[in-house]
């Protein structure tokens, strides 16, 4: 890679033309993934956004192609880092965790967690998946004219799962203040995020007021119960995932501080339940306007599993169900956009990027892509066959980021879903009601209408009950 000192080498990076003075900022605001797919579909691979006044203008290099995001993530790494405005307002709420830590902060804190989310470990939370599904299904007995909002219900349920896993038993009040107060704080860290100017914190206005309101109160809870774990003896630790981050150490690098443990919860809390919700609530959405599909995963867990619960064992015999993941996911990416800040001038795939650029990779786009997926809006499991994944570049498809801060819950996350999925569409049959559910990018994607489904019991299924 050559670069000089501001700019980097190769081709001049084409722009997507905005208003005047204000640039795209209103397209951004109002679509922001719409206006990114637009920028592809006019100008490749490499696309530069401006946004905002002269003095307060945001400009955004954009890279959707496979290359140039396994530049960005893997290969130059070192390069980009989690330096923008946006993931500075995700630090000042959720605290310096794995999402946001950078440089030995980072490295330390991966060191003293990757032991807990190991193949064997994460394998062992199926059992209270299962169980949280398990309750959802049957709640959704009572629901009226046998139609739920399957974004609603998935976030629900993503929720208890990965709260019974970080806390064990404080499920109910965790979830909670969990539900009042994530909203409030992650719609506050987003407005300030994508504003050129914000006000401090500390100011008494209505919204600075509400948003340290809710962080006061999450972060009680959150202290509460770990200051109950600490004061256990060795006899009492349990094997929830606090209880194992609390005990947690090394020689190099100690263990983590009060403080600490609360950023890693709140961390784990934010990416482990929205992402997984967003999965699960597009691939039962998906399934209820696909019967074709949705026949064809019911036999598989049929035949697989027949009246037994599903376990971690069961991930690599449904692989049917996992290419209906895979194919939500990739239609409907829990996190549709990722920024990166340049630290040298570089070229990416191509074009010249200079120092200092906000680099935008775009899931929604790249999973988009017609060089890498065929008519690319139709939903096609099959299109994630061994074969047909083999068949594509390594990051036409990165749901769970890539490279050295790759993800590191992915196979929780699939473990869940996979778990969900089964037992869910076990107990029943999904129509769609919305067919269509409109989408916004917020700190993860979200729907902006509802997710109806009509729910029917299998008939062998019904005979049975």
């Amino acid at each position: 890679m050559a670069v000089d000192s501001d700019t980097g080498t190769g081709a001049a990076v084409p722009g997507l033309a905005g208003v005047p003075v204000l640039g795209s900022l209103f397209d951004l605001r109002s679509d922001s993934i719409g206006t990114y797919l637009r920028a592809l579909h006019e100008h490749g691979d490499v696309v530069r956004i401006t946004a905002g006044p002269p003095g307060l203008r945001a400009e955004l290099h954009c890279v959707f192609s496979a290359e140039g995001v396994q530049q960005v993530l893997a290969a130059q790494a070192a390069n980009f880092r989690k330096d923008n405005p946006f993931y500075q307002e995700i630090r000042d709420a959720f605290g310096n965790g794995l999402l946001t830590s950078q440089d030995e902060d980072y490295l330390r804190q991966r060191r003293l967690v990757q032991p807990l989310f190991t193949k064997r470990r994460v394998d062992g939370y199926a059992d209270a998946v299962a169980a949280e599904t398990r309750s959802t299904i049957a709640a959704w007995t009572q629901a009226p004219d046998g139609v739920v909002d399957v974004s609603d219900e998935m976030m629900h349920l993503a929720l208890r799962a990965v709260a019974r896993i970080l806390f064990g038993t404080d499920v109910d009040t965790t979830v909670d203040v969990v539900d009042r107060c994530f909203p409030v704080i992650t719609q506050y860290a987003l407005r300030r995020g994508y504003s050129p100017v914000n006000i401090p914190r500390s100011w008494p206005t209505p919204a600075n007021r509400r948003a340290a309101a809710a962080m006061d109160e999450l972060y009680a809870a959150c202290d509460k119960i770990i200051a109950a774990r600490r004061g256990r003896g060795p006899a009492e630790e349990g094997e929830d995932l606090l209880s194992l981050l609390a005990a947690a150490t090394s020689t190099d690098d100690g263990e983590f501080d009060a403080t600490e443990l609360r950023e890693q919860v709140l961390i784990f809390l934010l990416a482990g339940h929205e992402t997984t919700a967003t999965s699960l609530a597009f691939s039962l959405h998906l399934l209820a306007r696909h019967p074709e599909s949705q026949s064809r995963a019911r036999e598989e867990v049929s035949r697989v599993l027949g009246d037994r619960t599903p376990g971690a064992a069961d991930l690599d015999r449904l692989p049917y169900l996992t290419q209906v993941l895979k194919e939500a996911m990739r239609l409907y990416p829990a996190a549709p956009a990722i920024g990166r800040r340049a630290v040298a001038a570089c070229e990416i795939d191509g074009h010249a990027v200079p120092a200092g650029a906000d680099v935008i990779l775009a899931p929604w786009v790249t999973h988009r892509h017609p060089r890498y997926w065929p008519d690319p809006e139709r939903f096609d499991p099959d299109r994630f066959t061994p074969e047909a994944e083999a068949a594509r570049p390594r990051y036409a498809w990165f749901p769970f980021g890539g490279g050295p801060r790759a993800c590191i819950g992915q196979h929780f996350s699939m473990l869940e879903s996979v778990i969900a999925l089964a037992m869910i569409l076990r107990a029943y049959e999904f129509e769609a009601v919305d067919t269509e559910v409109p989408v916004t990018a917020g700190i993860t994607l979200r729907t902006t209408g509802p997710a109806r489904c009509r729910l029917r019991r299998p008939d062998a299924w019904a005979a049975q009950g």
